[in-house]
């Protein structure tokens, strides 16, 4: 259940926030978590360069951030059209900057399956080009969107930072190699990065397009506008859906945090529960049948379950509530509440 305040780490953090303006980068600006970590940032004073190509980013995102937050916080906002597969716009954009918050990525198992040379230039010597501008320029701290596919075929449940299995899909070998990469840029260079293991993030913004949308928006979409909607497998395989308030939050934590033993880490980032697929359309069902009447004769179409797709994942998050005082204050049902609204006035025709 939500709290009715935030936890006390993350209030007293944007207290902080709020009184110290800090120069911030996002790359990936324009996508899903990219937009909604913009968002927060400016809505407390803070200054942000932001990074993309519109690969997997719109433009619509950061209009929808500029139309809900005065002018003069959007004046603290400057975007750099761009690829993270360019050392030199890498440097460019990391000049001045005291942290860097790295979102930009090409997701999806799926993909990475069907082309992994470009999954692997992309997240693998992208992130390696933000690694070394990030260093050059004295950045003080780079937090970095890991993903919980590091797990792979291990077994047990919930996930353990510590124990990790072989990667069942190019995605997450590049995402593994990415957590190896700021481990040892650490040692050599004395840097400071902290990765989050992000489980199933939905929101706002989540696009629901695509052949490689998250199966929350594409369900949505699919629902809203009376389209088919397909579940891979049987229904039984769960998730730890996690809400973008959650992942916002880890983030700057993450980013300001003091205590030396929480430096040079990874963290799940999650809630610590687990939703069978069939669940989650029941819940979505529900939420959707009260505005829409088509869905009471509507069922799911069942696939082949997809390779590289893992079974079961729920996260273990203690280690980031102890060290970062991460506390989640949405769970599933609140954060599909939470979206609806934004959901359904996007994705409804006009009559």
């Amino acid at each position: 259940m939500a709290v009715n305040s935030l936890p006390d780490a993350y209030r007293h953090l944007l207290d902080e926030i709020g009184e110290r303006p800090r120069r911030w980068l996002i790359t990936g600006v324009a996508g899903f978590v990219g937009s909604n970590l913009l968002e927060t940032l400016l809505r407390h004073g803070q200054h942000v360069t932001g990074l993309d190509n519109f690969m997997t980013g719109y433009r619509h995102n950061l209009d929808d951030v500029q139309a809900r937050l005065p002018a003069q916080a959007w004046d603290r906002f400057r975007f750099v059209e761009g690829d993270i597969r360019c050392l030199a716009t890498c440097k460019q954009v990391c000049e001045g900057v005291e942290l860097v918050l790295h979102q930009a990525a090409l997701g999806s198992v799926g993909r990475s399956i069907e082309d992994p040379i470009l999954t692997s230039d992309i997240n693998m010597i992208g992130f390696l080009n933000v690694l070394v501008a990030a260093r050059d320029a004295g950045v003080s701290r780079l937090v970095y969107a890991a993903s919980s596919a590091t797990y792979g075929d291990h077994p047990d449940l919930p996930k353990v930072e510590e124990h990790i299995g072989k990667p069942l899909s190019p995605y997450a070998l590049t995402k593994h190699v990415n957590e190896v990469y700021a481990e040892m840029f650490a040692r050599c260079y004395q840097t400071q990065a902290i990765g989050l293991r992000y489980f199933n993030v939905f929101g706002p913004r989540q696009d629901p397009d695509g052949p490689y949308a998250a199966v929350i928006p594409q369900w949505f979409s699919a629902m809203i506008n009376n389209e088919p909607l397909r579940i891979h497998g049987d229904g039984d395989s769960s998730r730890d859906f996690c809400f973008i308030d959650n992942v916002v939050q880890a983030n700057l934590l993450a980013s300001l945090t003091s205590g030396a033993a929480a430096v040079n880490q990874v963290y799940n980032v999650a809630v610590n529960a687990r939703t069978s697929l069939n669940e989650l359309y029941t819940l979505m069902h529900e939420m959707l049948a009260e505005r829409f009447p088509h869905l009471r004769q509507y069922r799911p179409q069942y696939s082949e379950f997809r390779v590289g797709d893992v079974r079961h994942s729920q996260a273990d998050i203690s280690k980031a509530a102890r060290l970062l005082g991460y506390t989640p204050t949405h769970r599933l049902e609140e954060g599909l509440r939470a979206s609806l609204d934004w959901y359904v006035s996007r994705l409804t025709a006009p009559s």
